[in-house]
């Protein structure tokens, strides 16, 4: 009897692809996985477990996978239940466990083969911002299917060249390489800017230096050093003509 697919609970339907965004339908009242034999009780209590409970829990274990919230539906803590499942007699209900469990982990496996298939929002950043999302492919999670569904043919014991597994890991290691390649040539273009930048500037200021040395603008330095020379002379020898003096101070200069 083939289980009826799980209901989603979120807004968006779309969102609905993990395994607790899924509720499946519990099963009906004739199906075979309630059909157990139940823990008998010898001397019933108010708190025992009694066999609609066990079914309830049963049938709500099935629908969620989860086993803690499948003994809350009934009211019963985990402890008494692990304690009624250890007891005599309860190898019908520990099948059904197990079975309803199984039962959750199809629908976790399926709800994972829907995300591998149509993937999950991935937003879209460009700048520092966020231009929109798309739906990213889990191909991680689509070859772990893959391997234990189609063992012999995507599973990893003769794994090598021509393997779909191998091929498909290579490329995204070889897509991986090509990206940090890409990534080191526009870094190392970046550092030939900056480093030709750094020469530019360089050789500016030298060109204005030679510039300044060509059109004399080191002028005021050799002014100053006249009027060095020409206060010396005159502190020295006050009865000099001023043109002996000047002579005095361009030859100075001029050495």
């Amino acid at each position: 009897m083939l289980d009826p697919p799980s209901l989603p609970t979120r807004k968006i339907a779309r969102q609905a692809t993990s395994a607790v965004a899924h509720i499946a339908p519990p099963p009906a009242p004739d199906d075979p996985l309630l059909a157990f034999e139940p823990v008998p009780h010898v001397a019933p209590r108010s708190n025992s477990i009694t066999p609609d409970l066990q079914r309830a829990f049963i049938a709500t274990l099935a629908a969620t996978g989860i086993v803690t919230q499948a003994a809350k539906s009934i009211g019963k803590s985990m402890e008494a239940l692990y304690k009624l499942r250890q007891r005599p007699g309860a190898e019908g209900f520990r099948a059904a466990w197990e079975a309803a469990l199984e039962r959750g982990v199809q629908r976790l496996e399926d709800c994972a083969l829907e995300r591998a298939l149509q993937g999950t929002p991935t937003p879209i950043v460009s700048g520092g911002e966020i231009l929109g999302y798309w739906d990213k492919p889990d191909n991680v999670m689509l070859r772990f299917l893959l391997q234990h569904r189609l063992s012999g043919k995507y599973g990893v014991q003769q794994l090598g060249p021509g393997h779909p597994v191998y091929d498909s890991i290579r490329a995204e290691v070889l897509e991986e390489i090509a990206a940090a390649e890409r990534e080191a040539a526009a870094l190392e273009k970046r550092i030939e800017r900056r480093v030709e930048a750094a020469r530019a500037e360089t050789r500016e200021a030298t060109l204005r230096e030679c510039e300044a040395a060509a059109t004399g603008d080191d002028g005021d330095e050799t002014e100053a050093e006249r009027t060095r020379w020409r206060e010396t002379y005159r502190g020295h020898y006050p009865d000099l003509d001023d043109e002996i003096i000047e002579e005095m101070v361009e030859r100075m200069v001029s050495d």
